[in-house]
């Protein structure tokens, strides 16, 4: 059986083009990938998908006929999408990678909060071992505010797959050297970031309840990557490929460390 890479994240986080540079990277290691594009109302890519549901789904059309905006149409062209779902397995049966690598859409409704992302990605992986890889974008990381937020949005699609999961910081080649290590530290000592957090006057938890939110919080792995350098892929891989072989299992008390 083939392993699923599912990337996950908020839009602009870099999903699509840590897809594509993925895709690079195991195939550079001898190591049989293909891509499948889950967002219906993407423009451009920087990959050839193998599986593509724009081929299922024309978002424009959708757009028109039923006189949707954007987020709307990208909804319910998801939910349409769910109506296709034996296609789409049978496409994806068709072919015989080692891993796939599954691009999903930015709007994080459809994983966090509605039945039909978590159908769809459980329908397409079935008895597979998947990973979800959890963007977070490393330049809006740089405010302890937004990190919390971002983690908060990461457990709450975690709680709704269920998958085995890693946080990735993307865009490190972006990110001055000094709060790059600002944030690598509150992943390190949680207790830093609870100190950065309450030392705001619009926080309305208290000290003690915000360690409790972030021993919980950041239970994940976390890798550090850049797209554009290549720089932390081996990481990236390494931690990916210890949760596929550990499967559904793979959490213990140990496991959360930063690469």
């Amino acid at each position: 059986m083939p392993y699923f890479i599912i990337i996950l994240g908020t839009a602009g986080s870099g999903k699509s083009t840590l897809a594509g540079s993925l895709l690079n990277y195991l195939e550079s290691h001898n190591l049989d990938a293909a891509v499948i594009n889950l967002d219906p109302a993407v423009e451009k890519l920087p990959y050839d998908p193998d599986i593509d549901v724009r081929d299922y789904i024309d978002v424009g059309e959708l757009m028109v006929k039923q006189g949707l905006g954007p987020n709307g149409a990208l909804v319910a062209s998801m939910d349409l999408l769910a109506l296709k779902i034996s296609d789409l397995k049978e496409e994806v049966e068709s072919l015989r990678p080692n891993y796939f690598i599954i691009d999903t859409p930015g709007q994080m409704e459809l994983f966090a909060f509605r039945e039909t992302g978590p159908i769809l990605l459980n329908a397409i992986t079935g008895d597979s071992r998947r990973v979800s890889l959890f963007l977070v974008d490393g330049l809006q990381a740089v405010n302890p505010n937004n990190l919390l937020s971002s983690l908060f949005l990461s457990a709450s699609v975690h709680a709704r797959l269920t998958f085995p999961q890693v946080n990735v910081i993307t865009k490190i080649d972006l990110i001055p050297e000094e709060e790059l290590n600002k944030i690598l530290g509150y992943f390190e000592d949680p207790y830093a970031l609870a100190d950065a957090l309450t030392s705001s006057s619009y926080l309305i938890w208290s000290r003690d309840e915000v360690e409790l939110l972030l021993e919980k919080l950041m239970m994940f792995d976390v890798v550090k990557v850049s797209n554009t350098t290549g720089e932390g892929f081996d990481d990236l891989y390494a931690i990916a490929q210890r949760v596929l072989a550990g499967g559904e299992d793979y959490y213990t008390e140990e496991s959360n460390p930063v690469l």
